[in-house]
């Protein structure tokens, strides 16, 4: 039985690649700060972790490691948050939080699980954003923290490759998995999935699709949904006419 570590699992995204990675055979181990409506079974590990604080990751990994045998399939760096708001608005703590969430919180993640991946063979599967090739209206320190990300696992991939493992990074455009549930605070930070502002939403179920199918392919780099291929095509080609038309659709001028 192959082995996936998912974080962000209990909900959206994460839980829908996890249903059908399970429908495939496989035992997943879900790693949310509330695990609270998963019930524990041979093939599902609900893991309450905070990525962000040292100790509840390191006893998750300890989990993990005892689960897995010590060998993990695929790793999904999932876990995230969103800010909505001009950069005028938001302050330095906030910009900061996002980072540590979006970003340092996968790079620790990713280091407790070398050696598990190394021993399957297997892959790291880092969840991204369009606002991770391109810039995004209102999304300062979250297309920073995506940016960062994928900087991060691109370069793994060039460490990894000679230990037989795969990197790859999935870029999705708008899902929808809190629309109307933001509960964003006053730094406006909020869950991912819950901006109103978005364009063509996919469920997670389709994203998670098309995701699987990436990495069956052995893809590098998934844009995910029609919108994140033609934003990928377009800012590619032209980054001045992608900036224009971002902002022409989310609400810029």
């Amino acid at each position: 039985m192959k082995h996936a570590v998912i974080s962000g699992g209990a909900g959206g995204l994460g839980r829908a690649l996890a249903a059908q990675l399970q429908a495939e055979g496989w035992a997943v181990a879900l790693l949310d700060l509330s695990t609270e409506g998963l019930d524990a079974s041979p093939a599902r590990l609900p893991l309450a972790c905070d990525l962000t604080d040292p100790a509840s990751l390191s006893a998750a990994m300890d989990r993990v490691a005892k689960w897995s045998g010590g060998a993990v399939d695929l790793a999904i760096y999932n876990a995230g948050v969103t800010q909505i708001g001009a950069f005028d608005a938001t302050d330095a703590e906030s910009h900061r939080r996002v980072f540590e969430i979006n970003y340092f919180a996968a790079v620790e993640m990713a280091r407790a699980l070398l050696a598990p991946v190394r021993a399957a063979g297997g892959t790291h599967l880092a969840i991204s954003s369009v606002a991770g090739f391109s810039p995004l209206y209102h999304r300062t320190a979250y297309a920073a923290s995506k940016h960062a990300l994928e900087g991060f696992f691109a370069s793994l991939r060039s460490e990894e490759r000679a230990q037989g493992v795969h990197v790859a990074i999935a870029a999705p455009s708008f899902v929808a998995t809190n629309i109307g549930n933001d509960q964003r605070g006053a730094d406006g930070i909020a869950r991912p999935g819950s901006a109103a502002d978005g364009v063509d939403y996919m469920t997670p179920d389709q994203a998670a699709v098309e995701i699987l199918r990436g990495l069956e392919r052995h893809r590098d780099f998934i844009p995910v949904g029609r919108v994140a291929r033609l934003a990928w095509r377009i800012n590619r080609l032209s980054p001045r006419l992608f900036q224009r038309l971002m902002e022409r659709n989310i609400g810029g001028s």
